[in-house]
């Protein structure tokens, strides 16, 4: 019995082929906890603004790891608990929690105002930091980060809620966009990973 090799069927070979040298020149495990998303080709820049009334960009926190958040203050439990999260990650890094910037930029500008952010974001942590834009800077923000948030009616026409992304992302000390961190990682393993784009 002979076997032919049909085109179709060196065609699949070679798709086979290319598939599995694709497999080893690509490592099997990521080196981190959180997902890797090195590469994405999204989250490049903000123009948002500080509770003090300085203008801000990403640029402007070269050389610190960043970590970003989307939320609201009125949050009741995804927000607080992932500042509270990043206040234990910095304090677990010790001296290099100095080198993390973690940001909070509010999807609620109406309620969130300067006053409130002051207050609410620090509390956490002395160095973190809240910030905010117009309706229009706040949507264009989140589309450019891929960030989803829906605002949903309350009791009252001040007490409404949102629905919104409840993870993380960070930034190496260069500004490249390296990883999503999902909401509810332990603090020690966002610790482990920042350790390593701190070196």
């Amino acid at each position: 019995m002979t076997f032919k090799l049909t085109a179709p069927l060196l065609a699949l070979l070679f798709a086979l082929l290319l598939a599995a040298c694709d497999l080893v020149q690509r490592p099997s495990k990521s080196v981190f906890h959180a997902i890797d998303i090195t590469g994405a080709d999204y989250a490049k820049d903000f123009s948002l603004t500080s509770p003090d009334g300085k203008a801000r960009t990403l640029a402007d926190f070269k050389g610190k790891v960043v970590l970003l958040f989307f939320g609201y203050t009125h949050c009741p439990d995804v927000c607080p608990t992932t500042l509270a999260d990043a206040a234990k990650v910095v304090k677990r890094l010790g001296a290099a929690g100095a080198r993390v910037q973690v940001l909070f930029v509010t999807l609620d500008p109406q309620r969130d105002t300067p006053a409130v952010l002051a207050k609410y974001v620090p509390a956490f942590n002395p160095g973190f930091l809240g910030l905010y834009g117009d309706e229009a800077a706040t949507r264009r923000t989140a589309k450019d980060f891929r960030v989803f948030y829906e605002q949903r009616p309350g009791s009252a026409p001040d007490s409404y809620s949102f629905d919104h992304t409840a993870g993380s992302l960070v930034f190496d000390p260069q500004g490249r966009l390296r990883l999503f961190v999902s909401y509810g990682m332990v603090p020690e393993n966002i610790a482990a990973d920042l350790a390593k784009l701190l070196k």
